[in-house]
C-alpha cells in the first residue's frame, strides 16, 4: 500500500493547455471561493428537480454528466457536477486533499441556495463522495451513494491489476513521466478527432466498450460528449490528474469506522476489474451503515445500465416531491 504522495507536483510541469467554450450556460458556471479559488460546476435537470450533487470519475470534469438530461428530467432531479481540484473551470492547488472538498461542496450548496441534497461519487469520484458523508452536517445529506467506485487501496493493492499498479508507482515515482504520458493521449484523441479514420476507430472503439445510456443517442452523440469531456478535464493541462491519481492511490486520510453517516449505499458490478469488487467489500464492512449491492457480471463500464435504479434508491420518489430549495 502506499500511504502517501512521495513528489509535491509542479502547477507548470506538464504543457499544453486545452481550451473550451460552450454555448450553454448551464454546464460552464463559475463560483467564487472563500480562499479566492474558483470553482466551476455544471447541471442538467430540472431547475425545480431535488439536487443531487455528483462527484465525477477519475480523470474527469463536471460534464461528465451531459447526456443525462433526459433521465435526470425523467427523475425529477437537479444534478449538479462541480469540477474537482484542478479539473476544467476550477482552480489548481496542489496542496489540497480529499478532506479539502467537503468545504467546496457546503459553499456551493450555500450559492445555490440549497439546503439538502443527496450525494452521489461515481468511479474515482467515490472518496470524494464518502469525505462529505464524513464532514458535512448529516442534515445537509438526503442520502450519499457511490457508484462503480474506486476502491480504498489500503485494502490491497494485489487485487488490482499488474497494468492499474504499474500506473499507481509511476504516479508517485515519476508524476512527470505519468503527465507527459497523459499529455500525449490527449494529443491523440485531438489527432483521431481530426480526421475520417481517427473518428472511425473511436466510434468503433466506443460502440466496444460503452453501452447506450438511452437509445436515442447515437455513436456520433456518445463521441461528441466523450471528446467534450476529456479535453475540458485536460484544460489545465496533466497536472491536476497527476495530482488526483496520487491522492486516490495513497491513504485517502478517512477511517472508515468514524463515518457515522447512515446510510452510505454502494452499487458495484462483479466482475469490474478497474476497481475490483473485493475493495468495496473491504469499505462496506468497514462503514458502520452501509449497504452494499453487488451486481453479478457487471463491469466498471455497464454498471451504468442500473442508473434507474441507483437513482431511485439514491432518492426516493417522497423526496423529489417534498424538496425545500
Amino acid at each position: 500500500m502506499i500511504k502517501s504522495p512521495r513528489f509535491t507536483l509542479r502547477r507548470n510541469y506538464c504543457p499544453g493547455v486545452v481550451r473550451y467554450t460552450s454555448s450553454d450556460a448551464r454546464d460552464s458556471q463559475t463560483l467564487g471561493l472563500p480562499d479566492g479559488r474558483t470553482l466551476g460546476f455544471a447541471e442538467c435537470g430540472r431547475h425545480d428537480g431535488f439536487p443531487l450533487m455528483f462527484m465525477h470519475g477519475y480523470p474527469s470534469c463536471r460534464l461528465e454528466t451531459l447526456g443525462l438530461d433526459e433521465l435526470a428530467h425523467r427523475h425529477h432531479l437537479r444534478i449538479i457536477t462541480p469540477d474537482r481540484n484542478g479539473y476544467g473551470l476550477t482552480t489548481f492547488n496542489p496542496n489540497l486533499r480529499i478532506l479539502d472538498w467537503p468545504a467546496d461542496i457546503q459553499a456551493l450548496a450555500r450559492h445555490l441556495e440549497l439546503e439538502r441534497f443527496a450525494v452521489l461519487g461515481g468511479s474515482g469520484g467515490s472518496p470524494y463522495a464518502l469525505a462529505c458523508a464524513h464532514l458535512l452536517p448529516h442534515e445537509m445529506l438526503s442520502g450519499v451513494g457511490i457508484m462503480a467506485g474506486a476502491g480504498p487501496w489500503e485494502a490491497g493493492a494485489h487485487h488490482m491489476s499488474l497494468p492499474y499498479r504499474i500506473s499507481a508507482m509511476t504516479v508517485h515515482y515519476w508524476p512527470s513521466g505519468y503527465g507527459g504520458l497523459l499529455n500525449l493521449m490527449i494529443w491523440m484523441l485531438r489527432r483521431a478527432l481530426s480526421s475520417p479514420s481517427g473518428v472511425s476507430r473511436v466510434d468503433k472503439w466506443l460502440d466496444e466498450r460503452s453501452e447506450k445510456l438511452d437509445s436515442e443517442i447515437s455513436t456520433k452523440r456518445r463521441r461528441e460528449i466523450l471528446a467534450r469531456q476529456v479535453l475540458e478535464a485536460f484544460r489545465q493541462g496533466a497536472a491536476p490528474a497527476v495530482h488526483d491519481a496520487q491522492l486516490l492511490t495513497s491513504s485517502w486520510g478517512i477511517k472508515f469506522e468514524d463515518v457515522t453517516y447512515n446510510k452510505v449505499q454502494i452499487w458495484h458490478g462483479t466482475q469490474d476489474a478497474n476497481a475490483p469488487v473485493q475493495m468495496m467489500r473491504y469499505m462496506a464492512e468497514r462503514l458502520p451503515h452501509c449497504e452494499l449491492h453487488e451486481f453479478e457480471g457487471d463491469t466498471h463500464f455497464t454498471l451504468h445500465r442500473h442508473l434507474d435504479r441507483v437513482l431511485t434508491e439514491l432518492v426516493p420518489e417522497h423526496s423529489r416531491t417534498s424538496i425545500d430549495v
